[in-house]
């Protein structure tokens, strides 16, 4: 093991014992309830995983309030709603008020946390139960219907660009498996899960509506195409998705965007892993390129099946017909 990941990995055992060291307390002289020490310990491992990806080395008695700063600005370029960053912010305040009466600490950092204020203007997000009003609005017995559902649930289950929508191929969905590859900005490739539900989408409208449609030459390999044969712009799914939501009286402005960040803040508010999402997303890292920890298909598929909410619906339905 080289030195500096000796060194990640011993910051990462310091993390993981006071934090345990945290839930002994919340139980034992705190008493309280198992969901809310559960509550908290996602709050604080939200902050733990943030550390680790953009500060590697820093030992929660190193959190400055500039770490927490900035850890409060990656939660709001996600779109994590301000009562979620209010909720998460207490737990971490909670996990440090320990910290200070166990006298671990000389000063606490959430003493003086203020919220970033931010100019960028971020896309809306969607609550899940806008998504699934606008899915249930699809009338699904015309073609243009399907391919509209279909193109709304990829872009959910998956968290696409819809640069990547509409540049998916053929030769890049693996029903079989469950996952897409992806070829991103500058042409970076990676794997993401497919939702069920997509693929039962993806799957009929590749076998049932797009194999009568004529492929132009060049275009053969592209799982969405049009009337000509060629694949779709942008501002066709544009159009689609505006369409889409005007028909379930969606108010907020909705675009393609609009569910890759749906995607990933109901990920983050489900308590899913930062690095995980931030691999499915295809960001570029925020990590140093010595702490970057590829994450095997396995792991990226369990995300997805424990924090998405299709997911989550699909399974608590699941367990109420058995």
């Amino acid at each position: 093991m080289s030195e500096t990941a000796a060194s990640e990995s011993k910051t990462a055992t310091i993390w993981s014992r006071y934090i345990r060291q945290f839930e002994n307390y919340m139980r034992l002289e705190k008493a309280m309830s198992e969901n809310s020490i559960q509550a908290y310990i996602r709050d604080i491992n939200k902050l733990f995983q943030f550390a680790a990806m953009q500060f590697a080395e820093v030992e929660p008695f190193g959190i400055t309030p500039d770490h927490l700063g900035a850890f409060v600005k990656y939660l709001h370029q996600f779109t994590v709603s301000d009562n979620s960053q209010a909720r998460i912010l207490a737990g971490i305040r909670a996990f440090y008020k320990f910290l200070e009466e166990e006298n671990l600490i000389d000063t606490n950092p959430t003493d003086h946390i203020t919220k970033p204020q931010l100019k960028q203007v971020l896309p809306d997000v969607l609550d899940f139960w806008q998504i699934e009003k606008m899915l249930n609005a699809i009338d699904l017995s015309t073609d243009k219907g399907m391919r509209n559902r279909t193109m709304i649930e990829t872009l959910y289950s998956s968290g696409l660009r819809v640069s990547e929508l509409i540049g998916l191929r053929l030769t890049d969905v693996y029903f079989e498996v469950g996952f897409l590859k992806i070829f991103g900005k500058g042409n970076k490739e990676r794997l993401i899960p497919l939702g069920s539900d997509a693929a039962k989408y993806l799957k009929i409208y590749v076998e049932e509506i797009r194999c009568h449609i004529k492929p132009k030459a060049g275009q053969e390999n592209f799982v969405f195409l049009n009337s000509r044969g060629t694949a779709y712009t942008r501002m066709t799914v544009f159009n689609i998705i505006k369409e889409a939501a005007e028909n379930a009286d969606i108010k907020k402005s909705v675009s393609p965007h609009t569910f890759r960040h749906s995607f990933a803040t109901h990920l983050i508010e489900g308590g899913a892993d930062l690095r995980a999402v931030q691999e499915m997303l295809g960001h570029e890292s925020i990590m140093t390129t010595g702490i970057y920890t590829h994450l095997d298909r396995e792991h990226l598929r369990q995300i997805i099946i424990e924090h998405h909410p299709r997911a989550k619906q699909k399974n608590k339905t699941e367990e109420t017909s058995s």
